[in-house]
């Protein structure tokens, strides 16, 4: 490795194979952002996010650093010789502070923001222009080590377009969105099971659903972190959907969009496939691209009525609609007239009305529009 003395192809290597882990899981960049620190004797470092709009400063991930110097940085860095590099440099374009010494001494920044902390250089390379954000990988040196060489800028040079390609991903997929507080609620609430997946069943993300259908192991379960069902056709249905599904643009129709994964004792779920993007991917993205989203339901569960949305859609009355849900418990007109308290001529009349409303001349069809519009929630949504 000519111009990276002291650091081994095994250590390139791991480095390299971590930063594409962060892809996926951006809870690994502390680490990560460490193990780059070490390559080049550096005593901090991280993630620094900002927003151009707002014209505010996040620093994630980063370690090696007082909360105090954070908070300085932050306040001070649309000011900073850093950003300023960030202007007129692409992504990718690695930078040192003091490329000059001389002048970064010379400097307020260095005065107010890096000497009362003790520390001497940063090193850095915007990773990341999306909208109105910019994200850096940055590392530090305190007042016991000398300013970056030219080896450390060859190291940053040689990491950078591989730190830009997982942050790409990772804000394509938006996983930081995904795993948001309020999504993660929302797909939690959801019945049925959700799994992002990658062309080869590799398993991007899985809400509450799917990880309970999992730790059951009846139908489905993970096999090297890919999706797999336990029976052997039902496995290669799923694989061969999966793949079907990555396919769908590139001369290969594609028809069967539900799956059977049966349990062997007469139940089991069934399995809807969506395409995620159409495409194929290619090269060093394709381990990594969620291509597939599966949705996974136990066809008997028993869904909770829609009520008042159901209600708003079709314009029916308080009174309608009491009629439609007591009808949907099984009850007949005389069963729904006495536990309402009304005559049966009443909820023949109500009937009427909601035939007319909803577009149905039948009770069949009015209670299969009713079921197709229950909410994809479990009943005990509230309970994790």
């Amino acid at each position: 490795m000519i111009g990276l003395e002291g650091i081994t192809a095994q250590q390139l290597s791991d480095v390299i194979g971590s930063i594409y882990d962060c892809a996926l899981d951006p809870g690994l960049w502390p680490a990560t952002c460490r193990s780059i620190a070490n390559l080049c004797a550096s005593t901090g470092g991280g993630i620094c996010v900002h927003d151009l709009k707002q014209v505010q400063n996040d620093q994630l991930f980063v370690f090696g650093y007082q909360p105090e110097f954070l908070e300085k940085l932050g306040s001070q860095f649309a000011e900073s010789p850093m950003a300023a590099a960030d202007v007129v440099s692409n992504v990718g374009d690695v930078n040192s502070l003091a490329v000059e010494p001389r002048q970064l001494l010379e400097s307020r920044f260095y005065r107010e923001v890096l000497e009362p902390f003790g520390l001497t250089d940063m090193i850095w390379f915007p990773a990341l222009r999306t909208g109105g954000r910019m994200a850096s990988l940055h590392a530090s040196r305190n007042d016991a080590r000398p300013y970056y060489q030219q080896h450390d800028v060859r190291l940053f040079k040689l990491l950078s377009p591989h730190v830009c390609r997982a942050l790409a991903i990772s804000d394509a997929l938006d996983i930081r969105a995904l795993r948001s507080e309020m999504l993660e609620k929302t797909l939690d609430g959801l019945a049925a099971g959700v799994y992002l997946t990658a062309s080869d069943g590799h398993v991007v993300y899985m809400n509450a659903a799917a990880e309970r259908q999992v730790r059951a192991g009846h139908s489905i379960r993970l096999a090297n972190n890919r999706l797999s069902a336990i029976d052997p056709s039902a496995r290669a249905a799923l694989a061969r959907n999966i793949d079907a599904a990555t396919r769908t643009d590139a001369g290969s129709p594609w028809s069967e969009h539900s799956v059977a994964l049966p349990d062997g004792t007469g139940s089991g779920y069934v399995a809807t496939l969506l395409p995620i993007e159409n495409g194929q991917r290619n090269g060093i993205l394709a381990p990594f691209a969620a291509s597939v989203a599966v949705f996974m339901q136990d066809p008997i569960q028993v869904p909770l009525m829609p009520g008042e949305a159901f209600a708003r859609l079709h314009g029916l009355t308080g009174a309608e609609l009491r009629v439609l849900l007591a009808l949907s418990q099984g009850l007949g007109g005389m069963e729904s007239a006495e536990m309402l308290g009304i005559s049966e001529p009443t909820v023949r009349t109500h009937l009427q009305r909601i035939f007319s409303k909803t577009g149905t001349s039948k009770q069949s069809d009015l209670l299969s529009l009713l079921h197709r519009s229950t909410p994809p929630v479990r009943v005990e949504a509230s309970v994790h």
